[in-house]
């Protein structure tokens, strides 16, 4: 790997963007560039997947490394994201030695030959934003914006100071989500009817002041001069997979991933849209799911069950019905690619109902589908597993443990329901089934939802099974038990 002597090194300033290629591979014409050359105290930059954000962020402080006072950092919400494959700290190594920058990976942080500094930290609690009470950082950065909340952009931004002759400045990347505070920040550059970010406004600049958590916006600062505050300039530059020729070549299959997406989550990421929500109709569409009078022979299957343990009453003051989580099973094979719902069941029964229909069930499937469900957190949820695990006995069964939220676990099913690998045998349980999935995230229950993907997780490896309890898990029961 080829490094600057000291005599290059204090030429980085003129070299980084005037001449990159004599020193570092140079931006990508378009996004990437306008992004690197923006004189805005804040730039938000992205919008969809692949758009070479990261490297982009990286690049950002390199102009000023020559200044031995800079210092500069870049937050991701917790530390594992930051050292993950592919991620900030992995992706700095490629970059940074090219400048003779040494790294302290166990704090996480390079220096540069004539004394700048680059660290990188997470802010997982709010909270956290307090360990740089007092800091004073030229340059700040953050990776996936929409991660942060609002309240820790705004209090880091009063940390973004500077006395080492470098004017303060915020770079971010950022992806769509439409229910995030950044929407609301930059959505006069989004168009508020299609969700698409408008072309003509990309990299426009613009100055606002901010009273009493309230924003003021201008378009030039002479207008908000007359304000106490003194006004920040922002901009928003929208980036796609189609911006990152150099990731297309080197990954042609990325493309096809972003494809196989989820419908919610393709328009994001693949077409940047601000504005598409999980709603009815866009999770599952019961017109994704064909009906089929006959399973083939062979594949693997399961039968997955989302436990609940309050029974439907009658309440006797005000004459109305409770409407308690139901206890949900699913059953599901998997032949050759595709996926067929054989089966779904959902009562609001107690305790000791649930027992007799997951055992009879488990009988009128047979040992050959796997019976799974899904391990509440703590204690009792540990009793429950072992509970199931008696009851069941002979049975090939075992509880999982939930990776993500609700709508997080859907998603796999969702993709394959919309690429037509989702059918469902006829039965009378069908169009209850159909509504219930349809309606997501909007009905009151999620139960058969959760089902479903808790089977189609399970024949898909996603999660693994829980035979063997963790350490914490083993201490917490033999508590339980008196030991």
């Amino acid at each position: 790997m080829n490094s600057l002597s000291p005599p290059r090194l204090r030429e980085l300033d003129e070299l980084l963007f005037d001449e990159p290629e004599q020193l570092l591979p140079g931006p990508q014409p378009g996004p990437q560039e306008t992004f690197l050359k923006s004189e805005a105290d804040i730039v938000i930059f992205g919008g969809a997947a692949g758009g070479g954000k990261t490297w982009a962020l990286l690049m950002q402080p390199l102009r000023h490394v020559t200044n031995p006072q800079f210092g500069g950092v870049i937050f991701r919400r917790t530390s594992p994201q930051i050292r993950n494959q592919g991620g900030l700290w992995d992706e700095s190594t490629q970059i940074y030695p090219l400048l003779n920058a040494e790294p302290r990976q166990t704090v996480l942080e390079w220096r540069f030959p004539l004394g700048a500094k680059l660290k990188f930290a997470h802010l997982q609690y709010d909270l956290d934003v307090h360990d740089w009470q007092g800091a004073q950082v030229p340059f700040i950065g953050f990776d996936q914006l929409e991660h942060f909340s609002e309240s820790q952009f705004w209090y880091m931004l009063s940390r973004n100071r500077s006395l080492c002759g470098v004017h303060p400045y915020v770079r971010a990347t950022v992806n769509p989500d439409a229910d995030s505070w950044v929407a609301k920040l930059i959505e006069w550059w989004i168009d508020q009817d299609t969700g698409f970010p408008i072309e003509e406004r990309s990299g426009v600049i613009r100055w606002f002041i901010r009273v009493n958590n309230e924003i003021k916006w201008a378009d030039t600062k002479e207008e908000l001069q007359s304000d106490s505050e003194e006004p920040k300039s922002l901009t928003f530059i929208p980036a796609k997979l189609s911006d990152n020729q150099i990731l297309m070549q080197k990954d042609p299959g990325y493309l096809a991933n972003l494809r196989a997406l989820s419908l919610v989550d393709r328009e994001r990421l693949l077409g940047g849209n601000w504005k598409i929500v999980a709603t009815a109709g866009k999770i599952f569409n019961r017109a994704w799911f064909e009906i089929v009078d006959a399973v083939p022979a062979g594949g693997e299957e399961v039968r997955f069950w989302d436990l609940a343990a309050t029974e439907k009453k009658m309440l006797a003051k005000t004459n109305k019905t409770t409407d308690p989580d139901y206890t949900a099973g699913c059953r599901m094979k998997k032949v050759h690619g595709i996926y067929y719902v054989i089966d779904a069941q959902a009562e609001q029964i107690g305790p000791t109902d649930a027992d007799n229909l997951i055992k009879n069930t488990a009988s009128q499937d047979g040992k050959g589908c796997k019976a799974r469900w899904e391990i509440e957190g703590g204690a009792s949820g540990v009793r429950d597993n072992l509970h199931l695990v008696q009851l069941l006995a002979g049975y090939d069964c075992a509880g999982v443990r939930p990776e993500g939220d609700k709508i997080v676990r859907a998603k796999g099913l969702a993709a394959q329901a919309l690429a037509g690998n989702v059918k469902l045998l006829r039965g009378d349980w069908n169009n209850r089934w159909l509504n219930h999935m349809h309606g997501q995230p909007e009905l009151p229950h999620d139960d058969e939802m959760d089902a479903a993907s808790g089977a189609f997780n399970e024949l898909t490896d996603i999660h693994g099974l829980v035979e063997d309890l963790e350490e914490e898990v083993v201490e917490e029961l033999d508590n339980y038990r008196g030991r």
